[in-house]
């Protein structure tokens, strides 16, 4: 074999078109379409991007044709509990409070990071079979959602969730914080993990919480994610107690900030949107999970308007019911249309930008979502063969209103395939699809 200095390149990679990107420091969006393309990765980064002509003459160790193909960024999920596919078409079609306290509480007061693992190491293989390499996870036993991820090979921001109350994991909220603490440290350095303080939501903590989450966060650098205004009774609820709404409760607080990012956000008033634009704090979108759960719809074309990039997040498969980045951009056009009576409102590049540029800025990670010369290699491939996919006039239109997430025929995170024609790399799908039905006798006997 001949040496490694004899290469250009690790993988020179053709395609017939590709969605490239400006790089973050040229704004939060910006891409554009390059036909007959070619890029090259090395080191786990983007080396060169253009077209064919111009890379031809690069020595790679792997020359990866994929002919009558779109490339694009990896999909980044902006908020989701990974490990929950175990209660994937458990307790549907109730309200988010019945569903939450009566159906999924129950179950998770017997966790175990046995059960834990193997359900994100199920959601994992569901990421990367539809076009998604990195996601925001809030969970309990983060640990165990780690190790599966790591062995996935998918970039994640996780968060122990911290809750006012005990739960299987930890018998506080201070030992929830301890354990942020043990794994912003375990994980200082890693390449692909990533940890954040996630104080599950104003109703499920407390001010005395809430702010200890902010202090920690401030101590160790890491960002700040929680579940705010996802339904009309939460907002009651939260003005009763505090004589304000959910998003002025952690303003005052002191939790807005450009490194908080605030989940679902289904109810603020056009003054909380305000306070939101203002404080440069992110917002993660979850309009299927807010649909089935009858949450209600997002004011996203308001905050647009105020210069409010979204992040868009799946939920947990427990209330979406899936894992799929591509389906997700498909229901946020056509809502917010549908609910505005709108056609022009959410186009197909405004949304791809919210899965990538806005979801990456959701995760502190400007660089993701994003295909330029000097950026990680997380990327994902289209097959354009697909009957959907013919003919092909607009690919922003084909992703965001054609694509299933199915088509995905490659993925590569860090400069390492993860899939690639129908094989997974990394995981083993029939030793998965075995675990599967031990995660459902799980949940059968604890019914």
């Amino acid at each position: 074999m001949a040496d490694t200095a004899e290469y250009d390149c690790d993988v020179l990679l053709g395609a017939d078109f590709l969605i490239a990107s400006a790089p973050p420091e040229a704004g939060i969006s910006g891409h554009h379409v390059v036909e007959d393309a070619a890029l090259a990765v090395s080191g786990g980064r983007i080396t060169a991007a253009g077209r064919r002509s111009d890379l031809e003459g690069l020595r790679a160790k792997r020359r990866l044709e994929l002919g009558r193909s779109l490339v694009m960024p990896g999909l980044v999920n902006a908020h989701t509990h990974i490990a929950m596919t175990f209660l994937r078409g458990w307790a549907d079609d109730l309200p988010l409070a019945e569903w939450l306290t009566r159906h999924i509480f129950v179950k998770e007061r017997r966790l175990t990071a046995e059960i834990v693992e193997l359900g994100a190491l199920i959601g994992c293989a569901e990421l990367i079979r539809t076009g998604c390499t990195a996601f925001a996870d809030m969970y309990l036993f983060e640990d165990a959602v780690a190790a599966a991820v790591d062995r996935a090979g998918l970039r994640c921001l996780l968060g122990e969730a911290i809750f006012a109350f005990a739960t299987p994991a930890s018998a506080s909220a201070e030992e929830a914080a301890d354990r942020v603490r043990g794994q912003a440290e375990r994980f200082r350095g890693h390449g692909r993990l990533r940890v954040a303080v996630m104080p599950h939501s104003v109703y499920t903590t407390d001010a005395a919480i809430l702010r200890s989450s902010l202090r920690l966060s401030e101590e160790l650098g890491l960002p700040l994610h929680l579940h705010v205004a996802e339904t009309a009774r939460e907002a009651e609820d939260c003005r009763r107690a505090h004589g304000k709404g959910p998003v002025a409760y952690c303003r005052d607080l002191g939790l807005l900030r450009p490194t908080t990012t605030l989940i679902h956000c289904v109810v603020p008033d056009d003054e909380e949107l305000d306070m939101i634009a203002e404080s440069g704090a992110r917002v993660a979108h979850n309009p299927r999970s807010n649909l089935k759960l009858g949450s209600g719809v997002a004011p996203v074309p308001a905050m647009l308007r105020r210069g409010i990039l979204p992040g868009l997040g799946t939920d947990g498969a427990a209330s979406n019911n899936a894992l799929n980045m591509f389906a997700e951009m498909n229901a946020c056009a056509l809502l917010h249309k549908g609910h505005n009576l709108d056609p022009t409102l959410c186009p197909a590049a405004a949304v791809l930008d919210m899965a990538t540029a806005g979801s990456a800025a959701a995760l502190c990670r400007p660089e993701l979502g994003r295909i330029f010369p000097g950026g990680p290699a997380d990327l994902v491939a289209l097959d354009l063969r697909s009957p959907n996919l013919l003919p092909l006039y607009s690919p922003f239109s084909h992703i965001v209103y054609a694509a299933g997430g199915f088509e995905v025929r490659l993925s590569m995170v860090d400069g390492r395939v993860l899939y690639e024609d129908g094989a997974f790399t990394t995981l083993d799908l029939p030793q998965l699809c075995n675990e599967a039905e031990k995660l459902k006798q799980w949940v059968l006997k604890t019914a």
